[in-house]
Order: structure tokens, then C-alpha cells, then sequence
């Protein structure tokens, strides 16, 4: 706003506080008012106009210097000071103001009943630009007004003491699932602040593992962004099934006679949807039979499934599975070891008695 203008708005009415506030008193009112009407937080066109007021306000009023052109410039336009007219001159009687002035030039402003001159176009009334101009620049310009320049800029209405935009605080939240949810993905219903929303879990998690959901958090303040929202997952254990990796590790019950055999044993998968197994013929306890790309289907390359063979007994044995046990025992057998020994069964008939020996492997 041009300094000429100044004498149609009073400042200190728009802050809501006296001629005589200090400076501390002056930025608490602008700081309140703006947090109040700043275009981030209030989007009315009102608060737009008010804001655009109380921020010109705030830019003569927080500076000593415009301060003072501004009390002295005021006063003046409300009849503290004396025109006198002249043919093509006038002037003003300083005497009245030489407080004023004397306070922003050192002396009074021409001494005791002297005249400041100033030009007139032809005559007439006196030109504000020559007075205005006294007090460090011509009419129009000096402090930056609204229209020149956004606010926000460093001379315009001080938009640096604005609050600043502050983020959101993070939230954390736990979701439990079974293992099956893990392995497919879930969708989990989650509340925040009494609002009620849904997420979707990817398939493959793991327990321990955190999901980031953008923008769940607590609300910024002052068109901050708001916060993100954590989930702590755990997955609960299964008895039959474990993840590793992508791939899904299950128990796969086979008998004595098909681990010594082999063949196709069928067994349920996660979704309890059967599928056959191809066990090979001599399979230990521990063995593992895989089913490829049936696995956590995560990305491009899916895991496997991965049948774990372990060789069931009956509980209680007839007569016929007891005897065929113990003619399979009795028959000569040679089982390789992973460290390169042998256990060769040696006939109870050859040499009196059943024992085992360990011998090295040549």
C-alpha cells in the first residue's frame, strides 16, 4: 500500500489494540488474527480480505521506522497540522509537530512557528507526494502493498510470522492374523479417531513384520500433512503349516510302505483343496516333496509348496503288520548316512546274535 494511503486506514483498529501497544503486544495480535483467518486454515473469501488487512497492518506496525511515518502521517490528515496557500506554494505550520518530527529528525521540524514548503500544481491544495516524500519516499511507494506482490514475500505482509505448516504425528496400531490370511493377503477393518476404514494386508507378510498406510496418522496442523498409520503384525502359528520365504512348508503324512516304495500320496493344501504328492521310493522322515509355484503368490515369481514327509506308524499294530515288520527287519539292508557311513544288518542266523556294526566307507 502506497504511504499516501495510510490516512484512510487505521492499523490499530484492524489489530484490535492501542496506539500506545508495544511491539510484543502488536505480533501477539497479528499471530492470533492470523492463525484465525490465514487462507490455509479459512477459505472464505471474507477471511481472504481480512487476512489481506490485518497482514498490511502488521507490516507497518512491526517496523519502528513505518511505525512512526505512519503515527506522523495520520495525525497530520486529522487536523494537527496548519495549511497556509499560496500563489503556486504552500506550506503547513510545523510547530505542532515538532515532537514528531524532532523525534525522527533530531530537531524540530523548522523551529518555533517556521514553514515547511512544499509545491502545489498551480496552486490550490498541497501535492502529498512533496510531504510524504519526507519521510523516505515519494507517494506510492515504500512499504509493499497488496496487489504488488502475493503474501508470503519478504516485504509484503509478512507471511514469514505466519504459523508454519507442521506434519502429523505418526499412529501405531497391532492386527493379528491366522496363517492363512498371511499367505493369501486379508482385508482388515481398522478405526481412527472414530472413523472406520478398510486396508488390504499383501499376501506373503510376515509375523513382526510393519505396514505403512500414508496419511492415516494424526492431522497436520496449519496444512501440514498428515501422519502415517503403522501396523505391528502378528501371524499366529499353524500346526501344519509354516511359511519360508515365498514358499509354504506342510506336513505330509506318508506310510512305511510308501516311503519305502514311493508313489502318490495325497494330502489337502491351505485352501483344503487336495493335490498329489510324488514321494520317491526310500524316503526318510524330513524328506521334502515340492510342488512348484504353489507357494506365496507375490510378484512375478510365486514360491512352492513343499510337502515335508513324515512316516506315520499305527498306533496299535495287528498280528499280520507286526510280523511283516519283523520279516522286513530280518531281511539284509544297507542305509547311507549324509557323513558317509554305512549300517549293514548283519543275519541274526550267521552270527548267533542281532547286532548293528559301523563300519568306515571305503
Amino acid at each position: 500500500m502506497a504511504e499516501n494511503e495510510w490516512l484512510s486506514k487505521d492499523f490499530y483498529k484492524v489489530l484490535g489494540v492501542s496506539k500506545d501497544a508495544s511491539d510484543d503486544d502488536i505480533k501477539k495480535a497479528y499471530r492470533k488474527l492470523a492463525r484465525k483467518y490465514h487462507p490455509d486454515v479459512n477459505k472464505t473469501k471474507e477471511a481472504e480480505e481480512k487476512f489481506k488487512d490485518i497482514s498490511e497492518a502488521y507490516d507497518v506496525l512491526s517496523k519502528k521506522e513505518d511505525r512512526q511515518k505512519y503515527d506522523a502521517i495520520r495525525q497530520f490528515g486529522m487536523g494537527g497540522a496548519r495549511f497556509a496557500g499560496g500563489s503556486g506554494a504552500g506550506g503547513f505550520d510545523a510547530s505542532g509537530f515538532s515532537d514528531i518530527f524532532g523525534s525522527m529528525f533530531g530537531q524540530g521540524a523548522g523551529g518555533n512557528g517556521s514553514r515547511i514548503r512544499f509545491s502545489t500544481s498551480g496552486g490550490g491544495n498541497p501535492n502529498l507526494n512533496d510531504i510524504f516524500s519526507m519521510f523516505g519516499g515519494a507517494a506510492g511507494q515504500g512499504a509493499g502493498g497488496y496487489g504488488q506482490q502475493a503474501y508470503g514475500n519478504a516485504g509484503g505482509y509478512g507471511y514469514e510470522e505466519a504459523p508454519r505448516p507442521e506434519n502429523g504425528e505418526d499412529r501405531n496400531s497391532k492386527i493379528s492374523l491366522t496363517l492363512r490370511q498371511a499367505v493369501k493377503g486379508a482385508t482388515v477393518s481398522l478405526s481412527v479417531d472414530g472413523k472406520k476404514f478398510k486396508a488390504h494386508v499383501p499376501a506373503g507378510v510376515k509375523d513382526g513384520q510393519k505396514i505403512k498406510l500414508a496419511g492415516k496418522g494424526k492431522p497436520g496442523i496449519n496444512g501440514g500433512k498428515a501422519g502415517d498409520l503403522y501396523l505391528h503384525v502378528t501371524v499366529n502359528p499353524d500346526s501344519t503349516f509354516s511359511m519360508r520365504g515365498r514358499d509354504i512348508v506342510m506336513n505330509l503324512p506318508v506310510t512305511v510302505g510308501q516311503a519305502v516304495a514311493g508313489g502318490k500320496v495325497d494330502a489337502k493344501d491351505i485352501d483344503g483343496t487336495w493335490l498329489p504328492f510324488k514321494v520317491p521310493a526310500g524316503s526318510s522322515s524330513g524328506a521334502e516333496v515340492k510342488l512348484a509355484g504353489l507357494g506365496v503368490k507375490r510378484g512375478n515369481q510365486p514360491g512352492d509348496l513343499i510337502g515335508r514327509v513324515q512316516i506315520m506308524v499305527p498306533a496299535k499294530p495287528g498280528l499280520a503288520v507286526k510280523h511283516a515288520a519283523k520279516e522286513f527287519d530280518e531281511k539284509p539292508a544297507t542305509i547311507s548316512t549324509n557323513r558317509g557311513f554305512r549300517w549293514q544288518k548283519l543275519n541274526e542266523r550267521n552270527l548267533g546274535s542281532r547286532w548293528w556294526e559301523l563300519s568306515a566307507k571305503g
